[in-house]
């Protein structure tokens, strides 16, 4: 990253998970200052930043703020996604490692901002040492009279929140905000029909705001900053940095926060060193599992922010950037995707509970070497069945990559289908499939 665009949600500082480490580097200074600004005026400068969420939908932060409804008359809340179960996706939880209390005081300023009596953080499931940690830090954040009645007192204020770390009971479809809701209540992870949306009903039937880890972190580098400093970090249409996840097939895999608009291809093989043994980049998948994937020929001149890669039929989603190179057995890749959302799916909505089973079913033929290539239009059309006939976004995570895999990567397909329905012969088809079985079981 530029000199003049430092790491500011991991900044490098030893130990700044520890509270007093936090506060000696400035920690808590942007709450201060928010307290001598209206809500109004606080909500101002998230919307001059244009930041954007950072947990895959893109939305602007500020504007996400202002449909909060303004007076007392009920508690309103804010609820914070560590749900983080996208596969490639792996950034939130350097957050909780890292740097949990500028998360913290993101969520105060926010809170400030809205109005808002308590904030929960719900953290996945299976994320048990990244659970401790956060609990610790919200212990600090007590001890110190941070947070609570105690705050009062602290920043000299008539404003407090509290805040409670929830852990998740390990569901993919909790990560939409209206099944993290219900999840949170108790109730089975199901998404909601919006509207009535959480700004308006929420947790508990109160109005709620849900914000991803890393978005609430951006805030009080904002706030310190200023709104249209930040603006000019990185794309003007989604600026600012981006904690990028590489995983796959590059020599330097990891999280690496850059300016947003870095190209792909410096992204590849400046940051992450490249593909070992100097191998062709066959297929990336540029946000996370559930986004449309890119053939390593497409890859040139593509910049990564949400609006450059939206216009190549793509999203940054979580930045979840996931390289293939080109002895990828894409067929293989398909399946298991296709048999994670298959599995992770709610079952609520007909598209997405029979259309997933029909496609990893499909999958499995095809890896099987017993499908036809009209097996392969049955995989487009169902994907373009369940893509925009879900309540939630789970329709479009197994639409998007299956369908851009079939269609993008055809002649690896092809060449794993049969032409015709002819005899082969059934301890041969047993042996397939058992091997396509044993794809979706291994560890990923």
């Amino acid at each position: 990253m530029p000199a003049d665009h430092p790491r500011i949600v991991l900044p490098e500082i030893p130990n700044l998970r520890d509270i007093d480490v936090y506060i000696q580097n400035g920690g808590y200074e942007a709450f201060r200052k928010v307290l001598k600004m209206t809500q109004d005026e606080v909500i101002g400068i998230v919307k001059a930043s244009n930041l954007r969420g950072r947990g895959g939908a893109c939305f602007p932060t500020g504007l996400k703020w202002s449909f909060m409804p303004k007076g007392n008359d009920k508690p309103k809340y804010l609820a914070v996604n560590g749900d983080e179960s996208e596969p490639g996706s792996f950034k939130d939880r350097q957050i909780f490692e890292d740097n949990p209390h500028q998360m913290i005081e993101g969520i105060m300023i926010a809170g400030y901002a809205m109005g808002c009596v308590a904030s929960y953080i719900y953290i996945r499931g299976e994320y048990h040492k990244w659970v401790r940690m956060v609990q610790d830090a919200v212990d600090q954040a007590y001890a110190r009279g941070m947070l609570g009645e105690k705050m009062k007192q602290t920043f000299n204020t008539d404003y407090s929140i509290e805040v409670v770390v929830h852990k998740g009971a390990g569901a993919y479809i909790c990560g939409e905000e209206t099944s993290l809701l219900n999840s949170l209540e108790g109730d089975r992870g199901y998404p909601r029909v919006k509207p009535p949306f959480p700004a308006q009903v929420g947790a508990w039937g109160m109005p709620t705001t849900v914000n991803n880890v890393e978005t609430l972190a951006a805030v009080p580098p904002i706030i310190s900053m200023g709104g249209e400093a930040y603006s000019k970090i990185g794309a003007p249409g989604h600026p600012g940095t981006l904690l990028f996840g590489v995983s796959g097939h590059v020599n330097k895999p990891g999280i690496y926060e850059l300016a947003t608009g870095i190209p792909l291809k410096e992204l590849i093989y400046d940051v992450c060193g490249g593909v070992p043994g100097n191998k062709e980049v066959k297929a990336v998948i540029p946000g996370g599992s559930s986004m449309p994937p890119l053939r390593g020929d497409e890859i040139d001149g593509v910049l990564m922010d949400n609006d450059s890669l939206a216009k190549i039929g793509t999203y940054i989603g979580t930045a979840g950037v996931m390289v293939m190179d080109e002895d990828t057995d894409i067929p293989a890749v398909t399946l298991r995707i296709a048999h994670f959302y298959h599995h992770e799916s709610c079952g609520q909505c007909t598209p997405c509970r029979e259309g997933a089973g029909w496609v990893e079913k499909v999958l499995k033929r095809v890896v099987a070497g017993d499908a036809t290539s009209r097996d392969l239009d049955l995989l487009v059309n169902v994907c373009n069945n369940i893509d925009g006939n879900t309540i939630c976004a789970l329709g479009e995570a197994i639409a998007w990559p299956v369908r851009g895999f079939v269609t993008k990567f055809r002649e690896d397909f092809e060449a794993r289908v049969r032409k015709d329905r002819s005899f082969v012969p059934l301890n041969v088809v047993h042996g397939m499939r058992k091997r396509a079985e044993q794809l979706v079981q291994e560890p990923a």
